[in-house]
């Protein structure tokens, strides 16, 4: 697979595309009043013990408290429990029959901690945070506290794996975990010495920085979007990086130079007039994912509707009929094999995570199915984020859960509608006249006067006056009130407000609703 990095940086963001075989797979954006947050690490003070949680809330300066997991402690005690449970006031038992430590006798009100962010606050929830701080180099991973060495299971030959182990052994301070990352592959001791190094001096700075004031603050930075993804993607198997700035060009080569020197040549400088990313297509295929429709070749289409609990993605065959002479079936599965690699990508590209259902079309034998699983299992392997998903049900039903750090894509590029507050539907015009002709008879019951204008949206005003004036009508006669209808454009179409006529104020707060 021919990969591509693509790097446009402009005034007030950056943006980064990756092409695999010349089709977009993934666009990162970073602004300057949004930075990314995960992976920084916090001097905290703790807020709030929850047993009943097996939880914490740790204020660390950021609009809200961090939530920190007793799964996410350090040393034994993170150990205690599953990592994926929800510890919902059960305690776990030893093989003893002791039970272990529980939240509140470790942790106490008032008590400061270094955390490290783990998942950035997605729509009403704060971030979530680790007591397990760790800094990623470009060859290891050091993990202050720890006793352990780890080799990426990207690393899959035996002996390279045993080489690398024992090269961590032997580097590793005493109190330090390590874990060695896919791009050491290959390399010796001199460089991942240099690099631990570095990691060591980091975090003694870093320490130092949190004895010199209490409270909440910031301790360190993780770096930026674009340095992050040189240090963790930009591998041999990177065709070439093309970036439209000549500062971010020197800065990717200086840091290249001291880390992978022959990475420098596939590093290109784009200097045209035209836009980078209109020059490789993909300004275009940006603006799609604003869409809930997405179209594949096949004919085939999805539908994408993200809701407050999951992702609901639903399967059509569209305009996908099948060579001449096929088979339903036949025509089915190829459908649902397509539609199966483009879920995959529309989830990697918007970056749509938590609960996803995926409802394809129903196909009649098991064998379909599990071609269609396998069809998805391989389509995953490229995302960087943890995947898992169901086999398929009777129904065409396939569960998925993706690993969610930050808010998706359409919350950087696109606001909640005010209009429909993010619902996708407004009130009708007929709805929004009955609740006016609820509020005059209840007016009327109120004892208020009978003289009042109605303020509403043009469209609405123009609607009752020219297109409906018999309704208007049939709303005096029913409330036995005089009512004067006026447009105004400041009120969105389905609110409106009652003025008196006799008191010049507006009376809409009056009358109970």
């Amino acid at each position: 697979m021919k990969t591509e990095i693509i790097i446009n940086v402009a005034s007030h963001e950056s943006r980064i595309a990756i092409l695999e075989d010349g089709r977009l797979a993934e666009i990162l954006v970073e602004r300057a009043e949004k930075e990314r947050m995960v992976g920084d690490i916090y001097q905290g003070i703790v807020t709030a013990v929850l047993p009943s949680m097996q939880a914490a809330f740790v204020d660390i300066g950021q609009e809200k408290a961090g939530f920190l997991h007793i799964s996410d402690m350090p040393g034994s005690l993170g150990s205690m429990v599953e990592p994926d449970s929800e510890m919902r006031g059960e305690r776990k038992f030893q093989a003893n029959g002791k039970p272990f430590a529980s939240i509140d006798e470790v942790l106490k009100k008032g008590q400061e901690l270094i955390v490290q962010m783990k998942k950035e606050s997605i729509s009403t929830k704060g971030p979530r945070i680790s007591a397990e701080p760790s800094l990623a180099g470009r060859f290891m991973v050091l993990v202050p506290n720890g006793g352990q060495v780890g080799v990426s299971r990207k690393i899959t030959n035996r002996n390279e794996r045993r080489r690398l182990r024992d090269l961590g052994h032997n580097l590793k301070s005493e109190g330090f975990g390590l874990i060695v990352r896919t791009e050491a592959g290959g390399k010796g001791d001199r460089e991942l010495r240099r690099d631990l190094k570095q990691l060591l001096t980091t975090w003694k700075r870093l320490q130092k920085q949190s004895k010199k004031s209490r409270g909440p603050k910031l301790l360190y930075k993780e770096m930026g979007m674009t340095s992050s993804l040189i240090r963790d993607l930009f591998t041999e198997d990177v065709h070439r990086l093309v970036v439209d700035s000549k500062r971010e060009y020197k800065r990717v080569h200086a840091y290249l130079k001291g880390v992978s020197p022959e990475l420098r040549k596939t590093v290109e400088y784009y200097g045209d007039t035209r836009p980078i990313f209109d020059a490789f297509g993909i300004e275009a295929e940006i603006e799609k994912l604003a869409e809930r429709k997405v179209w594949f070749k096949g004919g085939g289409s999805l539908v994408i509707d993200p809701t407050e609990a999951l992702v609901a993605i639903d399967v059509n065959s569209g305009r996908s009929v099948g060579k001449r002479g096929a088979k339903q079936d036949e025509t089915v599965l190829k459908t649902n094999l397509e539609a199966a690699r483009e879920v995959a990508r529309q989830l990697r590209l918007r970056d749509m995570g938590g609960l996803v259902v995926v409802d394809f079309i129903d196909m009649n034998t098991a064998r379909d199915r599990k071609l269609v699983e396998e069809e998805m299992r391989q389509a995953i392997r490229r995302d960087r984020s943890k995947i898992r998903h169901s086999r398929i049900t009777e129904f065409g039903l396939m569960e998925m859960t993706r690993q969610r750090v930050r808010p998706s894509l359409m919350s950087t590029y696109s606001e909640p509608c005010p209009q429909c507050r993010g619902t996708g539907h407004i009130p009708s015009r007929e709805t929004v006249l009955a609740c006016i002709e609820r509020w005059l008879k209840r007016s009327r019951a109120a004892s208020l006067e009978r003289r009042l204008t109605v303020r509403v949206h043009p469209t609405l005003g123009f609607y009752l006056l020219e297109n409906r004036r018999e309704r208007l009508k049939a709303i005096r006669k029913s409330t036995r009130v005089w009512l004067d209808v006026e447009s105004a454009e400041d009120l969105r179409e389905e609110d409106y407000r009652i003025f008196s006529r006799k008191r010049k104020i507006d009376v809409t707060n009056e009358v109970q609703t």
